[in-house]
């Protein structure tokens, strides 16, 4: 499927900081105190985040998973065993992350669900890498489970959930074939690169960064939601750059290219682009830390819980669920 009708087809310690945005020149004098005001602050306690908000006219609850990296498999996935065989031995045992204890990507995954349950969560946040690579099987698993839980839900992938490692062709290519192939369902009608969903007046925007760059689409579609004034939470799967961090947090930093990237041979996926990131991208990264309605942003890819706040916006990197871990998001209201 060409892109383009693939574009059209489908619709640790505890923290408190004051949130403000801080534009400069001519973009400064339209924006009002009340849009800064609205920012409020946050607070972090272990995998717990809590926003406090006047923009936030109701509360709500958000459970953020990433890296479940779902290996399960049966006899469908025997053709591609030659593209699965690393990613499937990955993590077939891990480590909780609070308890220590022996655990695997499922247990992480249905104790979740269950802890989402329990807390009564307004929404699910599934931002990629659920799957160490697109098997029926897993796919099939995962939709019992979220059918069995009955959590309202957002998925955005990640770049393992869709890569069969080896298979030839480009990254962009290979998205567009196993979204449409294995992943679509997970999408329940919306548009598997960009989507929105409103929560009790919050919009959270999932935008499909899994191959590190951003189409002029997904710009459009971000500039869009900004532009209407609602207060917005964006999930990708890669973080975005923040200074002093690897190229891992790849999505808009300035390094990022082919002589940069030593996993591509591991993956055995095309190499980054010798010119590095489109002027798209670039533009999404600056446009977002000076959106002045963006409260937060949500990413996963990394396995290590981080925060990094650019311009007095907070990005937030969950630890793998592989491990057991999630992020447990309040949007609380405050005068």
């Amino acid at each position: 499927m060409k892109r383009r009708n693939f574009i059209q087809s489908t619709s640790t310690a505890s923290l408190s900081v004051p949130l403000g945005c801080a534009i400069t020149g001519a973009k400064a004098a339209e924006t009002s105190s009340a849009n800064l005001s609205n920012r409020g602050s946050f607070a972090v306690d272990g995998n717990r985040v809590r926003f406090y908000s006047p923009a936030v006219k109701e509360s709500l609850k958000v459970l953020v998973v990433a890296d479940t990296h779902l290996f399960k498999d049966d006899d469908r996935g025997k053709p591609f065993q030659q593209f699965s065989g690393r990613m499937a031995k990955a993590y077939n045992r891990t480590v909780h992350f609070q308890s220590g204890a022996a655990t695997n990507p499922e247990e992480g995954f249905a104790e979740a669900l269950k802890h989402g349950k329990q807390s009564e969560v307004d929404l699910l946040a599934l931002v990629g890498d659920i799957f160490s690579f697109p098997s029926e099987a897993a796919i099939a698993w995962v939709q019992g489970q979220l059918k069995q839980a009955g959590l309202p839900y957002l998925y955005t992938a990640g770049n393992h959930d869709w890569h069969y490692e080896g298979m030839k062709g480009s990254l962009e290519t290979l998205r567009e074939r196993w979204i449409g192939k294995r992943l679509k369902s997970l999408y329940q009608g919306n548009h598997p690169l960009m989507g929105a969903y409103e929560v009790k007046g919050v919009t959270f925007l999932a935008i499909d960064n899994s191959h590190y760059q951003i189409l002029p689409e997904q710009l459009d579609f971000f500039r869009e939601h900004v532009s209407d004034g609602k207060p917005i939470v964006l999930m990708v799967h890669i973080p975005l750059f923040a200074p002093g961090r690897s190229t891992g947090y790849g999505c808009g930093h300035p390094d990022w290219c082919a002589k940069t990237d030593r996993n591509h041979e591991l993956e055995r996926r095309p190499k980054w682009p010798e010119s590095g990131h489109t002027a798209e991208t670039m533009d999404f990264h600056r446009e977002v830390f000076t959106a002045p309605n963006l409260l937060g942003v949500f990413a996963g890819h990394i396995h290590r819980q981080s925060i990094d706040v650019m311009n007095g916006i907070p990005q937030f990197v969950t630890n793998a669920n592989a491990t057991g871990a999630f992020m447990d998001v309040e949007f609380l209201t405050a005068p």
